[in-house]
């Protein structure tokens, strides 16, 4: 998407040139010390066709129609933590709104096809695209997979999204990387920013499969085929943002994407040690899956 911010958003691509129309606008307002008066119970609410999202002490985001979202920060709000949920929760809802479904976890390119690595919080995602991207495997995306199935006829293709990890300093130095080169992420002391231009896909390609990241206690990596409700399980679990679906009211559309996707595509758990750096040895498996090399269990 082209996207004209009245925010600065150094994580992006900057466009050049001319652009005669966008397709998202991103407004800033004055800041106000009573942005919260309009939530009277929790920090989300869908009036109108907008969706409000509060953040404490930070901003109210208006997303409106899957093109547009206002900000209108509190005095003195950091810069980066206002950032952080524009580019994250903000953007989820805003792809929901224009029918592209958000999965929680990053997409690496082999051999021109898109894998999704999705799994919980701390499972190791974003560190086994830091890998594939070391190794040379270009990066479509990390936090948000943006998996578009417009037409009923072609297949599911992911967007990419902006070319920047978050890794914690743990995995920075085991990938041989420095962190003092990198900016810390908003209020995580150990979790750093780390641009990926050089290793980044710009385009759009078609989604080859997914592959649930999960930690275990077995010593040595493992991976198996998920049969179809399995994989609409995994696909269901690791929606984005999924809690705010009902105040959206999608969860038919919702529903009718995973099980699209399900039907369509192998979903695979691979499971790591819990203790050791394994993430080369995981890329090697998903590498071998792609290539047809790899033997999974169902």
């Amino acid at each position: 998407m082209n996207i004209r911010s009245k925010i600065v958003l150094p994580e992006a691509y900057e466009i050049h040139g001319i652009i005669s129309e966008f397709d998202v606008e991103i407004e800033l307002n004055p800041p106000q010390e009573d942005v919260q008066d309009q939530f009277t119970t929790g920090n989300y609410r869908f009036e109108n066709g907008r969706f409000l999202f509060h953040v404490p002490e930070t901003a109210c985001y208006s997303i409106t129609s899957g093109a547009r979202i206002s900000v209108t920060p509190y005095p003195g709000a950091d810069e980066a933590k206002i950032r952080l949920f524009l580019l994250g929760t903000c953007m989820g809802v805003l792809l929901m709104q224009r029918g592209i479904l958000p999965l929680h976890g990053s997409a690496v390119v082999i051999d021109g096809k898109v894998f999704a690595i999705v799994g919980e919080s701390g499972a190791g995602k974003s560190t086994l695209a830091a890998a594939f991207a070391h190794a040379g495997y270009p990066l479509m995306t990390d936090d948000v997979i943006a998996v578009s199935l417009s037409d009923d006829s072609a297949a599911a293709a992911v967007y990419p999204s902006y070319p920047q990890q978050k890794l914690w300093e743990e995995s920075i130095e085991q990938l041989g990387l420095l962190s003092h080169n990198y900016s810390s992420i908003y209020q995580r002391v150990n979790k750093y920013a780390v641009p990926i231009r050089s290793q980044f896909c710009r385009e759009p390609l078609p989604l080859a499969g997914v592959v649930e990241l999960i930690k275990a206690s077995e010593p040595e990596p493992s991976i198996k085929a998920y049969n179809r409700f399995e994989g609409l399980h995994v696909l269901n679990v690791h929606t984005y943002r999924s809690s705010l679906l009902h105040l959206l009211n999608l969860q038919q559309w919702q529903f009718q994407s995973i099980a699209r996707l399900a039907s369509e595509l192998p979903v695979y758990q691979l499971r790591r040690p819990a203790d050791g750096f394994s993430a080369f040895n995981l890329m090697d498996r998903v590498v071998g899956l792609a290539n047809k090399r790899e033997v999974v269990n169902s």
